[in-house]
C-alpha cells in the first residue's frame, strides 16, 4: 500500500492496523495496583462502605473513597466515619498524604462523633407504656389511658402525690391503648410538647422582652437538631421545642439570647452584656446547654 494512502486510513480508522510486537506483551502486575480491600477487623474507626484504611495519628482508620469530578481532595466526618472524596485521577499517595496532613483533626472528630452517638444512645427514650423523659428540670412517666377522657388534647399532666413528705411525680395521661405503637407514642407525646413549648415560650418572650426595651412580631418552633434558636432582623424568632427538657433558668437564657439579637445581631461583648443585664449567670446556663443533653428522639 502506498505510504500517504496508509497514512489517510489511518486518520479515518477507529482502530488503525498496527505492527504486531516481536516479543509478547506482559500483562500488567494485579499485585503491583494499588489495593482495594475491606477494612482490617481491628480498625478502631470503621466506614460501613470503606474501601481503605490508612493509620492516622496512630489511630487505623477504614474510610469511604469515592472519586468524581472536584479539583481537590475532600474529607468529611460524619455519623457512619470517614468520607473521603477525590478527583478521578488523584493518586492514592497523593490522597493518604492529604489525609495525613489533617491526622489529628480527624482523629478528634471521629471520637467526637463516636461519643456523641454513644450518648445519643444512653439518652434514647424507649416509647411505651411507664416510659420516662426529663421536663422542664425534673422527670415525666408515661401512662397510656384508653378513657380517651381528654379526646382532641391527646395528654394531660398530673402531678401523683407519693408517699415521702413533699413528693410527688408528674404523669403524662396519654389517650392511647396500651396496644398503641412506639411511633403513636412518640408522636403524641411530641404534639403534647410542643403545645407546652409554644405557650411557654411566649409567656417568657412577654417576660424579658420589656426588660430589653425589644418585642418580637413572631414565634415559631424549631426542630433543629444542635441549635437552640435564631432571630431574624424583622423580629422573628425561633425557638426548638427540644428545650422542654431542660429546666426553666435554661429557657430563660436562651429566650433572652434572641431577644437580644433584636438589639444587637452580632455576638460581640455588646451582645454579651445585653444577655447579662436580664439574665446574670447567663455563663452557668449556656454551660448547663452544652453538657445536659436532650433525650434522642
Amino acid at each position: 500500500m502506498h505510504p500517504l494512502l496508509r497514512f489517510t486510513l489511518d486518520l479515518f480508522d477507529p482502530q488503525p492496523e498496527r505492527a504486531k510486537p516481536s516479543q509478547p506483551v506482559p500483562k500488567p502486575d494485579r499485585q503491583a495496583q494499588p489495593a482495594r480491600y475491606p477494612p482490617a477487623p481491628d480498625a478502631q474507626f470503621c466506614h460501613p462502605q470503606a474501601t481503605r484504611q490508612v493509620h492516622l495519628d496512630g489511630v487505623l482508620v477504614a474510610y469511604a473513597l469515592v472519586r468524581g469530578k472536584r479539583r481537590t481532595i475532600g474529607m468529611v466526618v460524619g455519623p457512619d466515619g470517614l468520607n473521603v472524596r477525590a478527583p478521578r485521577w488523584t493518586p492514592l499517595v497523593e490522597i493518604d498524604a492529604a489525609l495525613q496532613d489533617k491526622a489529628q483533626w480527624i482523629v478528634r472528630k471521629l471520637r467526637q462523633t463516636r461519643e456523641r452517638h454513644t450518648q445519643q444512645l444512653q439518652t434514647r427514650i424507649e416509647w411505651r407504656d411507664g416510659a420516662q423523659f426529663p421536663y422542664l428540670g425534673g422527670t415525666v412517666r408515661l401512662l397510656l389511658d384508653p378513657g380517651h377522657r381528654f379526646v382532641g388534647v391527646g395528654a394531660q399532666l398530673d402531678e401523683i402525690p407519693l408517699s415521702a413528705p413533699d413528693s410527688t411525680v408528674r404523669l403524662l395521661r396519654v389517650a392511647l391503648p396500651p396496644t398503641a405503637s412506639a411511633a403513636q407514642i412518640r408522636d403524641a407525646v411530641q404534639a403534647w410538647l410542643m403545645r407546652e413549648a409554644l405557650d411557654l415560650f411566649a409567656q417568657r418572650l412577654a417576660h424579658f422582652g420589656p426588660l430589653l426595651q425589644v418585642q418580637h412580631k413572631r414565634l415559631a418552633l424549631s426542630s433543629a437538631g444542635t441549635r437552640w434558636g435564631s432571630a431574624r432582623s424583622d423580629g422573628s424568632i425561633r425557638l426548638n421545642w427540644r428545650l422542654m427538657h431542660f429546666g426553666l433558668s435554661v429557657i430563660d437564657y436562651v429566650v433572652a439570647h434572641e431577644l437580644s439579637h433584636l438589639r444587637v445581631m452580632n455576638h460581640s461583648p455588646l451582645f454579651w452584656d445585653t444577655v447579662r443585664s436580664v439574665v446574670p449567670d447567663y455563663p452557668v446556663q449556656r454551660g448547663a446547654l452544652k453538657t445536659e443533653r436532650a433525650p434522642e428522639w
